[in-house]
């Protein structure tokens, strides 16, 4: 008789659409609930119905509020849910802001392939209002099942603000989703918290098939292709995940220009999601690291700048192209699968002038991929764009932790594991993760695909 049974509904053999469903003790808790991005069949896939029944879903344990972790919540509502949803304050916080702010990009992506719109406002209200349950870290709570008490506690990830590990005790066994792990060591956020006791561990693997640059060598990158750009008299396009990864650049900026490492060009935030996260951002300031924390006591307004230019009006946004200058813009989507990045891409990319800095993961498929993978044409809304601009990729920036840093903190909980569960990356990166975990550790190793299922005693 098996202690936990999870389904891979999503997540597995794939970087995105995590969700992960638990059954325990006559109970069903789902962990996540995203979208899947940047794969060509994107929008079949999260417009299909879900694998399981959402009205006989229990709970929701939210990891952290990227949209390949919670884009798909508003549908589960739709689609019946209404369980409690659990995660922490500032996940809860911007998890609203980015469900809503997607909602409009979706169904305008949706109608163009002829599909319906994957959710309303009324079913993102609705997620919040189910949404009563906040846990800070290290602070468990129990539930009752049909034959005992099972035990929530959730860990410091690292990775974005409110970032959490899952962990679930029953009945003597203790499973834990890692959801995204952090950067080690992240200009931003504490470190990952490490794990003892736990049995399962079902572990992300985005960068598991490699390693990151330091962050003097980042920094350094960033410093060059911002110089080298604007002596030409070029712009720099920046394409940035709203959460963390915005912050995390702004901070670098804020660094930069103090420091006189580079000229004093306008930099343009041209992302209102990347300004009302930032927001959230400064009201948990108690939620950095040691270095963040004393800077921000010491007057520092850490995400800002003098030559910052906030656009938050689709009109400021259409008007920087009349800003002749040498200049930076900063806007969403990370991976160019949508967003404001992708107007700018379609202008600026044909010039030899101009650079393009990718600073994080790029899925298979994704716009961003095939910039980073050095196709010399792409295609931007029906158009061919041909692909002259200088493309830097500054993979330093990833808020995930690399190859060595995920074994290491498998290695934090290696005296009880019995198996480990390798989920959250591609194929290539999953399988080499694995195996190295196996081959250092000597535990069990399993690479789930869509779908299956698996019985842990």
């Amino acid at each position: 008789m098996s202690t936990f049974k999870v389904t891979f509904a999503g997540g597995a053999q794939m970087a995105t659409g995590s969700n992960f469903l638990l059954e325990f003790g006559g109970k069903k808790v789902l962990i996540d609930c995203g979208l899947v991005q940047g794969e060509r069949n994107a929008l079949s896939i999260n417009h299909a119905d879900f694998t399981f029944t959402p009205s006989e879903v229990d709970m929701l344990i939210v990891t952290h509020a990227h949209l390949d972790h919670v884009g798909k919540i508003p549908k589960l509502v739709r689609d019946g849910f209404r369980g409690v949803i659990v995660s922490t304050e500032p996940t809860r916080e911007m998890a609203e802001l980015v469900m809503l702010d997607s909602m409009g990009i979706l169904a305008k992506e949706g109608e163009h392939e002829g599909f319906p719109p994957l959710y309303e406002d009324k079913d993102v209200f609705e997620a919040v209002h189910l949404w009563s349950k906040i846990v800070t870290y290290d602070t468990s709570f129990d539930f009752e099942t049909t034959d005992g008490t099972a035990t929530v506690t959730l860990r410091d990830a690292g990775h974005i603000l409110g970032s959490s590990i899952v962990e679930i005790a029953y009945k003597g066994k203790t499973i834990a989703f890692t959801g995204d792990l952090g950067n080690t060591p992240s200009p931003l956020m504490k470190d990952t918290e490490p794990l003892h006791g736990v049995d399962y561990l079902i572990i992300e693997s985005v960068y598991g098939d490699r390693n990151h640059k330091d962050k003097d060598v980042r920094l350094e990158l960033l410093k060059e292709a911002i110089v080298s750009t604007t002596q030409k008299g070029g712009t720099v396009l920046i394409p940035a995940f709203s959460i963390e990864r915005t912050q995390e650049i702004l901070l670098a900026f804020n660094e930069l220009f103090e420091k006189q490492h580079i000229p004093e060009v306008p930099v343009y935030l041209d992302s209102p999601l990347g300004i009302n996260i930032t927001k959230v951002y400064t009201k948990y300031d108690t939620w950095f690291n040691e270095t963040i924390e004393k800077a921000i006591k010491a007057g520092d307004d850490i995400f800002s700048f003098k030559n910052l230019i906030k656009t938050v009006s689709p009109e400021e946004s259409k008007d920087i192209v009349n800003d002749h200058r040498p200049k930076v813009i900063i806007a969403g989507s990370g991976m160019s699968v949508g967003g404001r990045i992708v107007h700018h891409e379609a202008h600026y990319l044909s010039d030899p002038r101009n650079t393009i800095v990718v600073a994080g993961y790029q899925a298979s498929n994704s716009l961003g991929r095939k910039i980073v993978d050095g196709e010399k044409e792409v295609i931007i809304y029906g158009q061919v764009v041909p692909v002259r601009a200088r493309v830097v990729n500054i993979r330093g920036f990833s808020a995930h932790k690399d190859s060595d840093h995920l074994v290491e903190f498998v290695g934090t909980t290696k005296e009880s594991l019995k198996k480990v569960i390798v989920v959250l990356g591609e194929p290539k990166s999953t399988y080499f993760l694995g195996q190295r975990i196996h081959e250092e550790y000597g535990v069990p190793v399993a690479v789930p695909e869509k779908n299956d299922i698996l019985e842990l005693p």
